[in-house]
C-alpha cells in the first residue's frame, strides 16, 4: 500500500506547483509531502529501500529520491554504496566502485550495423530477461585513432551534455588505449538542471573536458592463434593498497554521503601512467591477464569462467591484480573482472571492487578494436 502512494506522490506534486507560485512552493518547504513527520518518513523509505532488491522494482526508490529535498536527503542516507550493498541505484552508482564480496553480473550486447554498445545489469543468472540499462558506448573511427564515445542513455552520444560519461580512445595500432572521464576530478562539482545530472552528480562538460582514468595496452601474442591476448591495465585513480584487507578506494571516503562529488584521481597530474613500473611506483593499481592452462584434450588454452562464458573467443579474458614484485597473495587470487561471449553479439562482463562499472565497460570496449599486431 505505501509503495502505491509513493508512486503517485511525483504526478501530484507536479500538479501542486503548476498552482502554486515560486515564492508559495519554497516557503512551504518545496512541496507538502515534506512536511512528514521525519520518524515516520523514515520507516517508510527503509521499508521501501529493503523490500526493492531488483530492478525493475528499485526504480521506486529513485523515485523517492525525486519527491523533495528531504525525501532525497533520507534516501542518500539510506541507500548504500555499491561495494556495500551490490545494488545500482543511481546513475552515479556506474562511477563507483562494486560490491567487495562477489562479482555483479552483467552484460554486453552489441549492434553491428551501428557500432553500438549496451551495458546491461542482469537481474537474474539467464540472460534471456531484459536487464537494467546501465550505460551505452559508439564507436566512432578516425584517421588516426578509433574513440568510443560511452554515455548515460542508450541514444545520445554528445559530448556537450550531461549523459555524457567518458570516452575511450586507441593509438593508430589499436594496441594501446587510454579512458577518459567527464567528469571533474575537483570535489565539490556543481549539480546540474537536468534530471540525469541531479541523480549523477555529472556536471556538464565540454569536448575538451577529458580527464585520464586509465591505460589500457596489448601485448605481442608470441604463440600466434593458439595463445589468448595478453593486456594490461594501469589504474590511475585506484591505489594498489585498494585490494590489501582493509583497503579503502579513494570513492569510499564518501560513504557518510557517497552522492557527493568526489576526487576521480588520486595521483599527481604529471605522474606517468605508461606502464606498470612507473604505476607500482606511485602506488596505482595495475590488472594484469590471469594465466590461462592449456588443455590437452582440447588443444587449447582455457580459463574457467563458471558458466558465464559458452563460446570460445580471443576476447574472452580475466583480469587480476599485479603482485607489483611481491609474492602474490589470496587478493591477487581474485578475479576483479571477466568478459567472454555468450552468442554472436551477446557478451558477460562481471567485476567487482575496486572498479566501477564505468571502468570495466570501458575496458571491455577495447577487446572490441580489431588489432592484427596482437593476434
Amino acid at each position: 500500500m505505501a509503495i502505491k502512494c509513493i508512486a503517485r506522490l511525483r504526478s501530484r506534486r507536479v500538479v501542486q506547483d503548476q498552482l502554486q507560485t515560486p515564492n508559495e512552493v519554497e516557503a512551504e518547504g518545496g512541496c507538502c509531502w515534506a512536511n512528514l513527520p521525519q520518524e515516520l518518513l523514515w520507516e517508510v523509505l527503509l521499508m521501501i529501500e529493503e523490500t526493492e532488491s531488483i530492478w525493475p522494482q528499485r526504480k521506486n526508490v529513485v523515485a523517492c529520491a525525486g519527491v523533495c529535498r528531504s525525501w532525497r536527503f533520507i534516501i542518500q542516507q539510506i541507500v548504500k554504496l555499491p561495494q556495500l550493498s551490490g545494488k545500482l541505484t543511481f546513475p552515479i552508482s556506474v562511477k563507483q566502485p562494486g560490491p567487495k564480496d562477489s562479482l555483479l553480473q552483467c552484460f554486453i550486447k552489441r549492434n553491428r550495423s551501428t557500432q553500438t554498445y549496451y551495458l546491461y545489469l542482469g537481474l537474474t543468472n539467464s540472460l534471456s530477461d531484459g536487464g537494467k540499462f546501465l550505460l551505452a558506448a559508439r564507436k566512432c573511427r578516425r584517421p588516426t585513432c578509433t574513440d568510443f564515445i560511452i554515455s548515460l542513455q542508450a541514444e545520445d552520444f554528445s559530448k556537450g551534455t550531461n549523459t555524457y560519461a567518458g570516452r575511450l580512445r586507441s593509438n593508430f595500432l589499436g594496441t594501446k588505449f587510454t579512458v577518459f572521464d567527464g567528469q571533474s576530478p575537483q570535489a565539490g562539482a556543481k549539480m546540474g538542471k537536468s534530471r540525469s545530472s541531479r541523480l549523477a552528480n555529472l556536471r556538464q562538460v565540454s569536448p575538451s573536458s577529458n580527464y585520464t582514468m586509465a591505460h589500457i595496452s596489448y601485448e605481442l601474442n608470441l604463440l600466434g592463434s593458439r595463445g589468448p591476448r595478453r593486456m594490461q591495465c594501469n589504474m590511475n585513480t585506484i591505489p594498489a593498497t585498494s585490494i590489501a584487507p582493509g583497503g579503502l578506494d579513494p570513492t569510499t571516503q564518501a560513504e557518510l554521503n557517497p552522492y557527493q562529488s568526489t576526487p576521480t584521481s588520486f595521483l599527481s597530474k604529471s605522474a606517468s601512467m605508461e606502464n606498470s613500473v612507473s604505476d607500482q611506483k606511485n602506488g596505482g593499481l595495475v590488472l594484469i591477464n590471469k594465466a590461462p592452462r592449456w588443455h590437452e584434450q582440447l588443444q587449447c588454452w582455457c580459463l574457467n569462467f563458471h558458466g558465464r562464458v559458452t563460446i570460445a573467443s580471443v576476447k574472452n579474458f580475466q583480469l587480476v591484480a599485479s603482485p607489483e614484485n611481491e609474492p602474490a597473495g589470496p587478493e591477487h587470487e581474485k578475479i576483479i573482472l571477466q568478459f567472454g561471449k555468450v552468442g554472436k553479439d551477446l557478451f558477460t562482463m562481471d567485476y567487482r571492487y575496486p572498479i566501477s562499472a564505468f571502468q570495466a565497460f570501458a575496458i571491455c570496449l577495447s577487446s572490441f578494436e580489431t588489432r592484427i599486431a596482437c593476434e
